[in-house]
């Protein structure tokens, strides 16, 4: 059994604080994958990532993004955007950079992301699986739909951000065809877990019809996650495995009582070539820890029968 999670931690240091290291030590996870560790290296907690391999890409923008791929046992090949990632293994205190060997060529338009910590994909040792680590861009609302008296604390851009997600979506797009098919290419099944900041379908948010003008909800986005699934190509485990289910949702404002009620948007994903996807046996969604939550997020862990 081999068994996966993804969270999207918002600040490793804040859910170090809540209990993390406790839920890290307790999971069994064999993989953990992490987005928004917010950390510079030199400013990693101790024992960050618990009794794990890690490989970590901080980024170049202090206090943002920042992913991390946990492992059992040290990876065979490692891949990202930017030159340097932290490796280390369990027990170790140096802290150090390597060049991510077996380097492939990024796809058109992905090198103005390149260095914002936002990709990270290894070769397992563990099992003949290849997992990405994505971290995708909040985005906001196209400039016709940017009326400032709802924006709450976003102020206009003129759909700035909203064309810079939409950008990158199209280029990761091309990105993930290209890393889907080398891993077939390695007699590898393919795994993209992270925070994809889309919701895809009606059952993915609490209040759907409610969003259906907000970033994360929009037609475009969720037809882009649409293009990305099929049987061939790339299944969406959690919906695989609870098809008829409203959620289970990951995260939840921190703001009123969404938690509680449990009003909330499912955009952590874990999306399985076929061949992986079949073995899929649980997916389940930490809402909290020992009744404390770890993030805004929640991990999203799911179980395959390898």
């Amino acid at each position: 059994m081999l068994r996966i999670a993804t969270l999207n931690i918002n600040g490793v240091r804040a859910s170090h604080r809540r209990g993390f290291g406790d839920w890290l030590d307790t999971r069994g996870c064999d993989v953990v994958t992490l987005q928004e560790v917010r950390a510079p290296i030199d400013a990693l907690p101790p024992q960050a990532f618990g009794d794990y391999h890690v490989v970590y890409e901080p980024g170049q923008i202090p206090g943002r993004n920042g992913v991390a791929v946990l492992t059992r046992r040290r990876p065979v090949a490692v891949r990202t955007w930017d030159a340097e990632v932290l490796m280390r293994a369990p027990g170790e205190e140096h802290l150090h950079t390597e060049p991510a060997p077996d380097e492939v060529p990024l796809a058109r338009g992905l090198g103005r992301y390149a260095s914002e910590g936002r990709y990270v994909e290894v070769d397992l040792a563990e099992a003949p699986v290849t997992v990405a680590n994505l971290y995708l861009p909040k985005g906001g609302l196209p400039a016709h739909l940017q009326v400032p008296s709802r924006m709450g604390r976003d102020k206009p851009d003129g759909g700035a951000r909203y064309e810079r997600k939409m950008h990158f979506l199209t280029a990761f797009a091309r990105h993930l065809s290209r890393t889907r098919r080398a891993a077939a290419a390695r007699g590898r099944h393919f795994l993209l877990t992270g925070d994809l900041n889309v919701a895809h379908t009606r059952l993915d948010v609490a209040s759907w019809r409610r969003s259906q003008t907000s970033e994360g909800f929009l037609p475009e986005e969720r037809a882009w996650i649409a293009a990305q699934l099929s049987p061939r190509t790339l299944v969406d485990v959690v919906r695989a495995l609870h098809p008829d289910v409203e959620g289970p949702y990951s995260w939840w404002s921190w703001l009123g009582s969404t938690f509680e009620r449990d009003a909330g948007w499912r955009i952590d994903y874990q999306l399985a070539t076929p061949g992986l996807a079949r073995t899929a046996v649980r997916a389940e969604v930490d809402r909290d820890h020992r009744g404390v939550r770890l993030s805004d997020h929640a991990p999203v862990v799911v179980d395959y029968d390898l």
